[in-house]
């Protein structure tokens, strides 16, 4: 079970960051998410629920009668303990037995993976341990999830690998449908449609999955497709992504539609295309264990604009894995926005998106998927290194 290798590869987290415990407290998951629980638990959970891992090698559950059955089926953990009335007393009684020093709880200020702590939980938490020195050994749990999101197991990566290899199906089954008349929204509808005869879900909002422009008119960005047509002398881009066994594929694709007289696209929009790719290749060079994230987007940015392109507005890159901007350390700028994310280091393990795009007379945008190794990267599909002349 993938649960079991998350754990123990949680608990040897524990004793790298020299943290005693780490408590996950969530209710209703099916309605709040939580996005450490299922990292770590089989199933979800209705009433007030407790995991507790420690950096000895501890696994305990608390949950309510009736949810206890899955967990205790699962032998995930060392202890299973099920309450009726209130999980104030076995939370509480738990704590004190293990009398960790620190405790690390799911808030972050950056790192939304690590922030499903609700405050109302926050708390109820506070109350369950009133009178106790246990709430002043609170700390965050950012370091942990970080690293046990971006370190991706074996297991992880073939997952991965299985979803990259099926959104790459589609997006070149989509390859025969882009023809001149055909509009964003019909695009958009016959890839959804190959999403939905797979069975499959979508690696992000599916309203805007896949994300379908063409023509210079187009509105970039995460917006759901309109009734604009394909035209000769249109690019056609799509930012696509499937969910498979719960792990995520985001890629980003373009076309040209060749005008009657043409036997390749224009020079600008080569020229741009050709930019895009040399950036990212120059991205995924400088991409090894040890960097910072900011250090990659910036010599990413460094060389597109001295291509002559201004700089992207987003980040370089981000992690992909249980969603499509998963674990913490971002390949992005130092702004605000993206808080602590761009001075994380970048770890072997980590699967990250290289992303980028340009303005000609129509917009398009490129995005590659790659594994950090031991010594570099290596991209998880095919790259796309030309454009895609119909």
């Amino acid at each position: 079970m993938l649960q079991a290798e998350k754990i123990a590869q949680a608990i040897r987290i524990l004793d790298e960051t020299n943290l005693d415990a780490w408590l996950l407290f969530a209710r209703e998951t099916s309605e709040i998410n939580e996005p450490a629980w299922r990292v770590v638990a089989p199933a979800g959970v209705v009433w007030q629920s407790a995991i507790l891992l420690t950096r000895r090698g501890e696994k305990i559950a608390i949950v309510g009668k009736f949810d206890d059955g899955a967990y205790r089926a699962s032998g995930l953990y060392d202890e299973v303990i099920a309450y009726t009335q209130s999980i104030g007393d076995a939370l509480r009684g738990a704590l004190t037995r293990l009398d960790p020093q620190t405790i690390a709880l799911d808030f972050s200020k950056s790192n939304p993976a690590a922030d499903g702590l609700t405050y109302g939980m926050f708390l109820r938490l506070h109350d369950f341990l009133k009178d106790t020195p246990l709430p002043a050994r609170f700390v965050s749990a950012d370091p942990i999830i970080s690293r046990l999101r971006g370190r991706k197991t074996p297991t992880e990566v073939n997952l991965i690998r299985a979803a990259i290899a099926t959104t790459m199906q589609i997006i070149g089954e989509t390859t025969p449908e882009i023809r001149v008349g055909a509009s964003e929204k019909q695009l958009f509808d016959w890839m959804q449609a190959r999403v939905t005869a797979r069975g499959l879900e979508y690696a992000w909002d599916k309203a805007n999955n896949p994300i379908v422009n063409t023509g210079p008119h187009s509105q970039p960005g995460h917006t759901p497709p309109s009734a604009r047509q394909v035209e000769r002398g249109h690019i056609v881009h799509v930012d696509f992504g499937v969910k498979q066994d719960e792990y995520c594929a985001d890629i980003q694709r373009v076309w040209y539609l060749l005008r009657e007289d043409e036997t390749r696209p224009p020079q600008a929009v080569q020229r741009a295309f050709d930019a895009v790719v040399k950036t990212i290749e120059a991205g995924a060079r400088f991409l090894k264990p040890g960097v910072l994230g900011w250090q990659v987007d910036q010599r990413a940015r460094e060389v597109i604009t001295r291509a002559g392109y201004p700089e992207y507005q987003h980040a370089f890159g981000h992690q992909l894995g249980r969603t499509a901007h998963d674990g913490s350390t971002l390949l992005g700028p130092r702004w605000e926005r993206y808080g602590d994310t761009p001075f994380g280091v970048v770890e072997a393990g980590q699967v990250f998106t290289l992303e980028l795009g340009v303005m000609t007379d129509c917009g398009f945008g490129v995005e590659e998927d790659v594994i950090v190794t031991a010594t570099g990267c290596e991209f998880l599909e095919e790259p796309q290194t030309s454009i895609w002349t119909i």
